[in-house]
């Protein structure tokens, strides 16, 4: 699985466009977000990742890490190209 450090990423979000995608729950996203993230919960992944363009390569973070390693692990294998955000949000703080 590749991965990212929140510091990295971090640099590279405040300089380029890219496709975030928020595994954490939605109260928890709507509490704190990245600008431009989406939010796709782990407990909702299995029924609508599909809704997800293969074309694009997303940043998957959630609170520490840990769901959107589940959720990266579960997108490449159905296709998906999936960088986790090491740390996740919590990294933010």
């Amino acid at each position: 699985m590749r991965e990212i450090t929140f510091n990295d990423f971090y640099q590279l979000y405040q300089k380029e466009s890219f496709s975030i995608l928020d595994v954490r729950e939605v109260e928890e996203f709507e509490t704190l977000h990245l600008e431009g993230a989406r939010n796709l919960p782990l407990s909702q992944l299995a029924d609508a990742y599909k809704q997800l363009d293969k074309d694009n390569l997303y940043y998957v973070i959630c609170k520490s890490g840990m769901r959107s390693a589940r959720a990266c692990q579960f997108l490449a294998e159905q296709g998906y190209e999936v960088i986790n955000v090491q740390g996740g949000m919590d990294a933010l703080e």
